[in-house]
């Protein structure tokens, strides 16, 4: 794990979306508009990738848990599947922000309701507001509550917590801890309206960095937990005693008795520090405190640890390692619900040589570590870390001992002991979400293993994305993680790009002609900053680089891959090579800072952009002149070249209050032509021409007849179809797309947060489709339709299939009758189609076998008048099945 650089989300601060949120409004949005035939979603598995910074467990159901990402959107834990199932992919473009969740609370009393606090930053970077959603279906719709402030899920202090927490006593009273000077906010209508707690006045003063002038660093962190003591209620009347964490290390904690109707400062308390995290046992009656020098959750220098008796009012330091002895801040903070007295807590900002986590058996009094030196540096470790299901955690390292390959983690500030097992616990670092099931073990000196529990969770931010001819499907540039070669869309890549190994890859290209030829640029501190393969991305070695580069920047690969363009960061300005990046030559004609791309045809003529002026080089990307003007000057532009066409370019981009839209030019960027009906673009990609076309398919993130999504023409852009739905819209999808030319129909979907999406279509020609498959025995199914939205005109249905026989079946089809002349619309996880009123619903490539008593899940948007009733007969492969 490496220090992330916020590009995930600084990558939206340049106004890609001007305007303020609609008014609060119920979500799901209206339904979808016409699509394409039915389009399977799936990810392109990477696992993990980005920071989780809260793992919540609701406290009355086994195995119902939560975890909430800075960028990514929540998700929720699935035990059959082992795997986490995103919740947020219905927030659709307008509202990118809610992608960032600053807090969850599940409820107790209430398992079905699950909230989550959301809003990306509190600065200018997200035009709109914070809002809470709330579910009363564990996630799988959602209504919205507008706030008239802004949150921050990927602002510092992102992982302190939790700030919004409901009344185990009354779930219709929540309280949401707000930033920014907001101070405590609170619901008394299971978060349907919110209100300001006035009786609390402190509304916090810490800020990371008050110079600032982003107001990324500068803004108050505000009220930062919320702790109810259940001790002090009864079920259907409001729990007497909170307490409320305080971004003020002066004054970092607070306590009610009545109810929230007034407040004080805990007499006696820390002062210093920020308080992280506040966790009660109410049992013992102590409240348990994670103190660090700063809001993390990166920093923090220092730290201590405090226990609180509730009855007494006493305070004791127990801190794991003296206050002199810290080089760190605490605030991953867990209790074992089981095993009273036992707590935990993680030295979350301990870069070097590793994290540290700490357990105490008798609340605090004394302490192990999960490791010790010793001798130094060598380490006696209390757990075997096996990364074997996502080996590229480990970065390709070999470091020297005390730092051991894959760390423990870093940015640790979620960890969480199962409230129901003991020997279950989980953590979230800047990259995954590690655990142990035998976490006892700990206390009796046995080693036990932790291992990636991150499956279904794609948290990372996608840069740039290609498809090339032959060699691997897809390879890709991603924040933070660097970037990968796929070869199997369904399995975790062994590692990411090394050699050398940037921190992001901002760009990348291969040779239209010679595919195993490519080359990447990107962040890292100190270079190289350029890097080549000729073995279609398995291997990399570096390349030399001009002075003043100082990010990574635009690279592109003629079509041979015989020259190279690279438009890095920095006072460089545009240079090409012949060779591989071993001398550069300063170009000239073309300003420093553009955007630049090859012809895929030509392999001298290179293309570039900047400030609405076209340019081209036609002797290797030695001198440019400018050719067409009057493009969009405001807002980012992306543009590619056709493959196989020689000076065919497409052009996206631009801002919502100037140029915006698609252009395309058929020579070499001379002239341009605004595509008309495209509202906005903001990326373009092709792949694989449709059966009978001789055009590659164009795939775009644009807006189009009003409606934002994702986008195909098979006919050269005189006509556009939506090829996502409502249910899938993953916030911000602008920074690339491309198409697959060896599979007609798939494009891969860049997303900012959300990790790589990939669509398959189920026309003829389109995706791998599903074969009819082997009829199962009668009576060996098991079928659960339910209705879970619906609204005038439409609805959306979930459905599982259960194999009920005794031996796995090779591929399904799911048949039914509607008896009301419903229709079905767009599908996920399945493809669906209808003749008349059959239905017959066929698994997606991934999701065909099905053991002896396992299931599969799909879900679709349908049509109705009139009434909805739900089918009374299924089929599977043509013999009848059961309803559940």
């Amino acid at each position: 794990m490496r220090r992330p650089r916020l590009l995930a989300g600084l990558a939206l601060a340049a106004g890609l979306l001007a305007g303020a949120l609609p008014a609060g409004a119920a979500e799901p949005a209206p339904p979808p508009a016409a699509a394409a035939p039915a389009y399977t979603w799936k990810n392109v598995r990477i696992d993990g990738g980005g920071f989780v910074p809260g793992l919540v467990f609701n406290r009355s159901e086994k195995n119902l848990l939560y975890a909430r990402t800075d960028i990514g959107g929540a998700y929720r834990w699935d035990q059959a599947g082992s795997a986490w199932i995103p919740l947020l992919d219905h927030i659709g473009w307008d509202d990118w922000g809610h992608t960032g969740v600053v807090s969850l609370a599940s409820d107790s009393a209430d398992p079905d309701r699950v909230y989550a606090a959301v809003g990306t930053y509190t600065n200018d970077w997200d035009p709109g507001m914070g809002a809470v959603l709330r579910s009363a279906d564990r996630g799988a719709t959602w209504q919205r509550a507008d706030l008239p402030f802004k949150l921050g899920g990927n602002m510092p202090g992102r992982g302190m917590g939790e700030r919004l927490a409901v009344d185990p006593h009354d779930n219709r009273i929540l309280y949401l801890g707000a930033p920014s000077g907001n101070g405590l906010w609170r619901s008394t209508d299971s978060g349907a309206t919110w209100a300001k707690v006035t009786s609390f006045t402190n509304p916090g003063d810490y800020r990371q960095d008050p110079s600032d002038t982003s107001g990324y660093n500068s803004d108050e962190q505000g009220i930062v937990w919320v702790t109810f003591d259940e001790s002090t209620g009864t079920a259907g009347s409001a729990t007497r005693t909170i307490y409320v964490g305080v971004g003020d290390k002066e004054n970092a904690v607070y306590r009610s008795t009545d109810a929230g109707a007034t407040w004080t400062r805990l007499a006696g308390r820390p002062t210093g520090y920020l308080a992280h995290k506040g966790v009660l046992d109410a049992g013992n009656g102590y409240l348990y405190l994670a103190y660090s020098d700063t809001a993390g959750p990166y920093d923090g220098g220092k730290g201590q640890v405090w226990r609180y008796a509730t009855a007494t009012g006493e305070w004791k330091d127990i801190s794991p390692v003296a206050e002199a002895d810290t080089y760190h801040g605490f605030s991953g903070l867990t209790l074992d619900r089981q095993r009273p007295g036992t707590v935990m807590v993680s030295a979350y900002s301990s870069w070097w040589p590793d994290t540290q986590i700490f357990r105490s058996t008798d609340s605090g009094s004394t302490w192990t570590r999960a490791w010790d030196y010793s001798a130094y540096p060598a380490r006696a470790d209390r757990y075997t870390m096996d990364v074997s299901s996502v080996p590229w955690l480990t970065w390709g390292g070999n470091p020297t001992p005390p730092e051991q390959s894959p760390k423990l983690g870093w940015m640790t500030e979620a960890l969480e002991i199962d409230p129901f097992d003991s020997d279950r616990m989980l953590y979230g670092t800047g990259a995954t979400v590690y655990g142990t099931t035998e976490l006892t073990d700990w206390d009796t000196g046995t080693n036990f293993t932790i291992r990636p529990m991150v499956k279904g969770l794609e948290e990372t931010a996608v840069l740039d994305l290609v498809s090339p001819p032959s060699g691997a499907p897809l390879i890709s540039a991603l924040g933070d993680v660097g970037g990968f070669r796929h070869t199997d869309l369904s399995a975790v890549p062994p590692m990411m790009f090394t050699s050398p190994n940037f921190t992001s890859t901002t760009s990348l290209d291969y040779a239209e002609t010679n595919p195993d030829t490519l080359v990447r640029s990107g962040h890292l501190d100190g270079g190289p900053r350029v890097a080549f393969s000729t073995d279609n991305g398995a291997n990399w070695f570096a390349g030399q680089e001009p002075a003043g580069v100082t990010g990574g920047g635009t690279v592109a690969a003629s079509a041979d891959g015989g020259r190279f363009v690279w438009s890095p960061e920095g006072t460089a300005g545009v240079h090409a090579a012949t060779g591989f990046g071993t001398s550069w030559t300063a170009a000239t004609g073309i300003p420093a800072g553009a955007t630049v791309e090859s012809d895929r045809v030509d392999p001298k003529t290179f293309y570039g952009f900047r400030g609405g002026t076209f340019y081209a080089s036609t002797d290797g990307g030695l001198t440019f002149t400018a050719r067409a003007s009057g493009l969009p000057a405001k807002g980012n532009v992306r543009f590619k070249a056709v493959p196989g066409k020689k000076g065919d370019i497409w052009l996206a981009g631009g801002a919502p209050d100037a140029a915006y839209g698609l252009w395309h030019s058929t020579d070499g960027g001379a002239t341009f032509t605004k595509v008309s009906g495209v509202e906005q673009a903001d990326a373009i990609g092709f792949g694989k021409a449709a059966p009978g076309a001789s055009y590659p398919a164009l795939y775009s993130s644009a807006k189009i007849g009003g409606v934002r999504g994702i986008f195909r023409s098979t006919d050269a852009g005189a006509t556009w179809v939506r090829v996502n739905d409502d249910a899938h819209q993953w916030g911000w999808t602008g920074a690339t797309i491309t198409g697959d030319p060896r599979v007609y129909g798939r494009v891969y979907v860049a997303t900012n947060g959300r990790g790589i999406v990939y669509g398959d279509t189920g026309e003829t020609g389109g995706g791998p489709g599903p074969t009819d498959p082997p009829t199962p025995p009668g009576g060996a199914c098991e079928v659960t339709y339910k209705v879970v939205h619906q609204w005038q005109g439409g609805f959306q249905a979930d459905v599982t299939v259960t194999n009920t026989s005794t031996t796995a079946w090779n591929g399904w089809s799911l048949g039914w009758t509607f008896a009301a002349g419903q229709t079905v619309g767009q599908a996920w996880n399945a493809t669906a189609g209808q003749t008349g009123t059959a239905v017959t619903v066929r698994n997606a490539g991934w999701n065909g076998t099905v053991a002896a008593g396992g299931s599969a899940s799909f879900g679709f948007t349908g049509g109705w008048t009139g009434t909805n009733p739900a089918p009374a007969a299924f089929t599977l492969g043509g013999a009848p099945c059961s309803a559940g």
